[in-house]
Order: C-alpha cells, then sequence, then structure tokens
C-alpha cells in the first residue's frame, strides 16, 4: 500500500515510504519492480536518469547495467566514486518493462511520470544538491523543460540555487551520439560536472 506524508524531515523516512511505492501499479500501469533510488542526506550532487531497466530492476540498485557502465565512463569515475559522488535518482522509480516493439524499455506514460514527480520534489527539497545531472531526454524535460538534446547538451543552467548540466541517455539504442558534434556537447558537458563537484569538494 502506498503510504505519501504531507511532509517529510528526513531523507531515509522518504526513502524508505518510496521504497514500498506501488502507485503506478494501483493506478493500473504494467511496472515490473519494486522502486529503485540510492543515496544518502548529505550529497551534494544528484543524478536524474529516465528509469530502472532491467538489471536496476533486478538488483535494486540504480545505474547497474550497459548504460550506467557507460555514463561512469563518460564521467571517468570507478563505482565507488560514482555512488559517493551522487544521489541516484529518475524521473519513475520502476522497472517499466520492454516496449510492445521490442525496441528497448517502455517509455513511462505521462501519468506515471507524475505519480512519481512526488518523490523527486521531496528529494530535491531534503538533499538540496548543488548540482543536478539530467540524464536523458525525458529526465531533462522533465527537470529543465528543454526538448532538445541539441539545445541543453553542453550547456550549464541554474535550478533554483543548484546548477543543473544535461547529459544524453548513455543507451545503446540512440543514435545521438554518431554525430562527431554530439560527442563534443558530452565533452564539454563531463567539463561541466567535473568543475562543479570540484567545487564542491
Amino acid at each position: 500500500m502506498t503510504r505519501r506524508r504531507s511532509t517529510y524531515r528526513l531523507v531515509a523516512s522518504l526513502q524508505r515510504d518510496n521504497r514500498a511505492c506501488r502507485a503506478c501499479a494501483e493506478a493500473g500501469y504494467r511496472i515490473e519492480s519494486l522502486p529503485v533510488l540510492e543515496g544518502h542526506a548529505g550529497q551534494r550532487a544528484f543524478i536524474l536518469g529516465q528509469a530502472p531497466g532491467i538489471v536496476e530492476a533486478d538488483e535494486l540498485r540504480p545505474w547497474r547495467g550497459r548504460a550506467g557502465q557507460t555514463l561512469r565512463r563518460w564521467l571517468d569515475m570507478d563505482e565507488e566514486a560514482f555512488y559517493t559522488s551522487f544521489y541516484c535518482a529518475s524521473v519513475t522509480r520502476c522497472y517499466p518493462g520492454r516496449a510492445a516493439g521490442g525496441g528497448g524499455d517502455r517509455t513511462p506514460t505521462a501519468r506515471e511520470q507524475e505519480l512519481c514527480s512526488f518523490w523527486r520534489e521531496w528529494e530535491l527539497e531534503l538533499v538540496r544538491p548543488r548540482l543536478i545531472v539530467a540524464v536523458g531526454g525525458l529526465a531533462i524535460r522533465r527537470l529543465l523543460g528543454i526538448a532538445s538534446l541539441d539545445a541543453s547538451v553542453g550547456e550549464r543552467f541554474e535550478y533554483g540555487e543548484a546548477v543543473a548540466v544535461p547529459l544524453p541517455h548513455p543507451s545503446g539504442v540512440s543514435r545521438w551520439m554518431n554525430l562527431p558534434e554530439n560527442r563534443r556537447r558530452v565533452e564539454r558537458a563531463v567539463d561541466l560536472i567535473h568543475a562543479e563537484l570540484h567545487a564542491l569538494s
């Protein structure tokens, strides 16, 4: 049974309720895991992805599959540095299953995204990150309202008291990275992320 308090004071309490959330299943949506997230109070950097994949659903830990390996390679971080640095969350927290046509994972519906936004809003309120890395078009749109990777990747945005730096999704499905100018955008974004992490250290 999904439980959402009217207010939260502790990240641990929020996470406990989030991990038990079944709001999308209760609304009739097909989801194939429990919520996946990881982080703790005091982390000043926050990564927002789209949704867990099948590996993450199995291990109940974010960014464990091939996309996570690619992301850490882009950032030049080993696992310990990555999970120590970033509070890991996503637009929706449960694995949505495969797309009907078989071309990757199913994109969560707008209603699923809304049902899950409660948790993200409270995380940002309690964690108060200074750096937010939005990974993939869906996360960029939800966080910043920008629909184009070309207009966002490689740029730095203000988000309240935080800096937001978008990245494309590190998925083998996307062909956006095939263009040299887009690879340069990612390099600029990674440089911005490292500069912000350095300023936080």
